[in-house]
């Protein structure tokens, strides 16, 4: 069978094919940029100046697991992973929605911006707008998935 074993083809022909379009392409390219983006930030927040905001600066490292998180599952095949997506992907949302009203209702709780911070604002709302794109195109492709 070519070097595939019949297990993972079988997995493959089974499980939702997530890289179904450019379009989902595209996200998770978006995806890995913005975990990266996130896991230097919070490196650095958390390596020189943890004490000025521990709350802000932790927030930005569970981000950057959180994209990381969703960079992966978005590109691994099975079901599983599938499932990991949306949870990754709805936690993410949850997260930017949660952080960002906090952060403008009760600004001196984040001395410092996390990723999140007013919706995304320091990333142009990109954290915003992606999960809400992420969850769409995985609906989609669960979708095309059963049809």
């Amino acid at each position: 069978m070519s070097g595939v074993s019949e297990s993972t083809a079988a997995a493959s022909t089974t499980a939702p094919n997530i890289r179904v379009s450019g379009f989902t392409r595209v996200l998770i390219a978006v995806y890995g940029i913005l975990a990266i983006a996130a896991t230097g930030r919070s490196f650095y927040q958390i390596a020189t100046k943890f004490e000025v905001a521990p709350v802000a600066y932790t927030l930005s490292a569970v981000a950057a697991v959180i994209y990381i998180l969703a960079t992966v599952a978005l590109v691994a095949p099975g079901r599983a992973w599938f499932r990991v997506a949306v949870v990754a992907i709805g936690i993410e949302l949850l997260g930017v929605l949660v952080v960002g009203v906090i952060s403008i209702a009760q600004p001196e709780l984040f001395p410092a911006d996390t990723v999140w911070s007013q919706f995304g604002r320091g990333y142009g709302f990109v954290p915003l707008v992606l999960p809400v794109l992420g969850l769409w195109s995985l609906a989609r492709t669960a979708k095309a998935a059963r049809a």
